[in-house]
Order: structure tokens, then C-alpha cells, then sequence
């Protein structure tokens, strides 16, 4: 979440979830830690550099992803700079408010880790 209390979010250009809302995120590289991983998927789908905050949970129900068995590991963020634009394989990113991502619709099991990850944040204020 960033300083406005914001959701960053892509919209997806290719299937699976054509055009369905999504968290940013992606595949690990060779060599590369989950963390790295997460970082550089920030940047690639929407230009923002970001800092891991806290650990949001792990997903990996074998049915999560129509492609084939993936696992998650989701993580709280805080935007540090760059500017908000679509990249790579998003076609559209926008940052909701809380209150603007009830109507979305969300890929995958997306509506399942923000849940999580906003008990999180709500535990700490």
C-alpha cells in the first residue's frame, strides 16, 4: 500500500484472466530469490520501485491457476518511487482505494490474498 493507502493493480493483457484486475506479479528467475522476484515484477508491470514491508502469505492450491500448479508468495509493499504506468504484460495499471476494489473483478485468487494482506495492515493501525 503506498502512502495514499492505495492498491496498485494491473490489468492483465493476456489470458489466462484477459482484462481481469491483478495483483502485480510474475514468474522467479533462475538464481533469483522470491524477494528479487518480487521486486523486479513492480517494476516491470508498473513502472513503481517498491519495498517489501511484511510477508502477506503463501498460495498454492493446485487449482489456482489454470495454466498449471503455481505457488504465491505475496508480499506488502511500499511504492518508493517511479511512476504508475501499464508494462509489459499489463495493459492497464490504476492504484483503488479500499473502497473502489469491492466491484472489480479480480484474477486467479487475488481477492483471497488482499483479503489477507488488508487484515494484516488493519492488525497494525
Amino acid at each position: 500500500m503506498s502512502p495514499k493507502d492505495t492498491i496498485v493493480f494491473i490489468k492483465r493483457k493476456y489470458d489466462p484472466y484477459k482484462s481481469y484486475w491483478a495483483l502485480p506479479g510474475g514468474f522467479v528467475e533462475i538464481g533469483e530469490s522470491v524477494e528479487q522476484a518480487a521486486v523486479r515484477e513492480a517494476w516491470e508491470e508498473t513502472g513503481l520501485n517498491v519495498e517489501l514491508v511484511e510477508l502477506a502469505g503463501v498460495y498454492s492450491n493446485s487449482d489456482r491457476d489454470p495454466r498449471g500448479h503455481t505457488v504465491t508468495v505475496a508480499y506488502i509493499a511500499r511504492i518508493v518511487s517511479g511512476n504508475l504506468k501499464a508494462d509489459s504484460d499489463a495493459e492497464d495499471a490504476f492504484e483503488f482505494t479500499k473502497d473502489e476494489i469491492s466491484d472489480l473483478k479480480l484474477a486467479f485468487d487475488h481477492k483471497t490474498i488482499l483479503k489477507n494482506a488488508l487484515n494484516i495492515l488493519n492488525k497494525r493501525s
